[in-house]
Formats: structure tokens, sequence, C-alpha cells
């Protein structure tokens, strides 16, 4: 989903770090007899602030290898074999969900991670959703999907009152119909615009239920000739440009992309706002597979990183807040202080989050969406 947004504005993180890494193992010193201690890391390609690691390795003595993939499949693809040949990786909530299941992690010691006190109750409560008792998983970053807007462009369509804070926004045909003139777009992923649907209706975002998809569809219908596009990685430049006015999209990307538009100094201005009503949560997080080799090193590795001194500078570098209650005070304002991209504890009550659903489920989202998109 956000991962979109970190290629586009990240992308040279996965070098520097792999040679940040390189000069680290350089200056390391001599390993003592016996077998060196390592630890091998797979992570998104441009998802850690390169001197996170180079400091562990040099400060720990642990030899890092810092391999990356793009896509949660390549990730599975791995573990699914029953032997990645990592000690650490990091899924998506929906996928972690699916492979704890699946047995391919080992529980996480908590004994050897004194510095989880750090992690947000709320937040791990919430994840409890896919990690029942955050026994597998260490949570690293995390987002929302929103409603981004160009607040001149919805003020002219409008009024000054427009309910940018609610899903009425874009779900009441009195409204999109008049923001149809200036564009609306929405992520092309049933995943994510049917759950959002189902809980304006007042019903289970992660139903399986043939009726409720039924419900959701007649919603988005009838609203669908308002609808510019579904696409998950236009709206970004587009919203930048001022090409739309409106989409539902991922808090990250409009968070960067107001900064692009501000950069290209062309007068377009980009807000977000999570809709009172609630929204989808997603996370990052670090887990360990049952095959890895290295599992005293890995719980290391992640202590290290619950430091909130250490995980602060890294929301700050990639643009998401993180679910560390003590680092979050160390980030800076733009992102701390937004209560769009880092929900207030009340806000939090509103959040859910999403879970895999069963085959035969799936195929009845898959099908909506496509009468959805074909708007028959």
């Amino acid at each position: 989903m956000n991962r979109l947004t970190r290629t586009l504005t990240t992308s040279l993180c996965a070098g520097a770090l792999l040679g940040s890494l390189g000069q680290a193992q350089a200056q390391t010193p001599e390993q003592s007899p016996g077998k060196p201690r390592e630890l091998r890391v797979y992570n998104w390609a441009d998802y850690m602030l390169p001197s996170v690691p180079k400091e562990f390795q040099a400060k720990s003595g642990i030899q890092l290898t810092w391999d990356v993939f793009d896509t949660n499949e390549s990730l599975e693809a791995k573990l699914l074999t029953g032997n990645s040949g990592y000690d650490l990786v990091v899924p998506s909530n929906t996928f972690l969900d699916t492979q704890i299941k699946a047995g391919v992690f080992q529980k996480l010691d908590k004994s050897k991670l004194p510095n989880w006190q750090h992690l947000d109750p709320g937040l791990l409560e919430l994840m409890t959703t896919n990690d029942p008792g955050n026994q597998y998983a260490a949570p690293y970053m995390y987002g929302t999907v929103l409603i981004g807007f160009n607040p001149d462009k919805v003020k002219a369509a409008l009024g000054a009152d427009a309910p940018v804070d609610s899903w009425d926004l874009i779900f009441k045909e009195e409204n999109i119909s008049k923001l149809k003139q200036c564009g609306v777009a929405m992520l092309d992923s049933p995943g994510d615009i049917l759950p959002i649907a189902l809980h304006y209706l007042g019903l289970d975002p992660n139903s399986s239920k043939t009726e409720d998809y039924d419900k959701a569809s007649a919603l988005m219908l009838k609203i669908r000739p308002h609808i510019a596009y579904f696409h998950s990685a236009k709206y970004m430049t587009d919203i930048a440009n001022g090409d739309i006015c409106v989409a539902i999209g991922y808090s990250g990307s409009f968070y960067q992309f107001a900064n692009r538009a501000k950069e290209a100094g062309n007068g377009v201005v980009v807000d977000w706002r999570l809709p009172k009503e609630g929204a989808p949560l997603w996370y990052d997080s670090f887990a360990i597979p049952k095959s890895a080799q290295n599992v005293d090193e890995a719980h290391e590795f992640l202590n290290n990183l619950l430091e909130p001194q250490v995980v602060a500078p890294i929301s700050d570098f990639l643009g998401y807040p993180n679910p560390n209650k003590d680092a979050m005070p160390l980030v800076g304002a733009e992102i701390r202080d937004n209560p769009n991209l880092t929900p207030t504890a009340e806000a939090q009550k509103t959040l859910y989050v999403l879970q895999p659903l069963p085959q035969r489920a799936e195929r009845i989202r898959t099908r909506a969406w496509t009468k959805i998109k074909s708007g028959t």
C-alpha cells in the first residue's frame, strides 16, 4: 500500500544503507575465535534510516547482511519455503496475519526485549487483530487510509463548511457530485476501499457476508459516476499538481506529496484528514522466521530498535509515525503534532485493523470491486 510512496521519496536509501554496512564491517574489530555473530535481515527496499543498522553493527560487533524486497508477495514466497535464510523480516499486517496462521514465525522472547515497555498499549491492542497477544511481531511503522484534498478547490465546490473531516465528503452524493468538476480519485484496492464503505454503513469492515458487500456495492455504485478514476499511485502526483481535488489514499502519501507541492512552488496546497467516523490502520512489523539461525542477535537488534532515541529519527526520515510512545515526543513536530498523521489516543478508538478474508469472501469482494469499477 504505502510502498509506492517510499519508492518515490527515498529511492536512494537501499544503496546508501548497503554502502554504510560495508563500511561498518570494515571497521568492526576482529571477532573472537569461533563462529562470528551475524544477523540476516530482509526489509523493504527503502525502509530504514541508513545510520541505524550501521551503528548497531559497530556497537554490537554483529555482522549484518541486509537484503531488500519490494512486495509482500516476494517476502511470502521466501517464508513459505520453510527456510528463508533470514533472521528478521518485515511483513505488512494482513500478510503477517496469514503467515502467523501458517506457522512460519517463532514467538518473541519478551524477556530479551526490555524496551518493549516503550510501545503504545492502545496501538498494541489494535494490532492484536493480526497478532493475538502481540506474540510474534514487533511493530515498526504505521499509518492510515484517509481523505486528502485541495482546500481551495474543495472550498470553491462546497463552501467553507465542507465536511473534510468526514467520509460524508465522498459517500454523500450531494457532496461528491459537486466535487466531480475538480476531480475525485480512489485507491484501486478493494481491500482498502470496501472496508471503508462497510464501516461507513455501520457494518463489519472485515465482513465475509455477501449481503454486506451488496450494500457496500450499492453505496459505491451510487457515487461511481462522480469518481474520476481508481489508481494506487496516480493520485499522489495528481493532487500535488492540482489535477484532482480529493482522493482516498495513504496518510504518508499526502504528507510526502504536500511537501512535493511546496517544493515545486506551484501554488497547490495539499491537506488531509482522518475522518471522525474512523479509518483503517495499517502497520509493518519485524518478525523472526521459524527457521532463523541467529535468534539471540535478532532479539538484540529488535531491542535496539525499540530504543526511543533509535526509532524516532527513523520516523523523521521516512515520514511515518511509530508505535513507540516514548519515541514520538522526540519525532519532529510536523509528524508528531499532526493528529491526521499521528492519531490521538481518542482517535485511535475509531481506527480498525483489516484482516485477510477467507477465500470465499475474497472472491465476493473481488466480484463486487469489478462491478463497481465498471459502473454496472
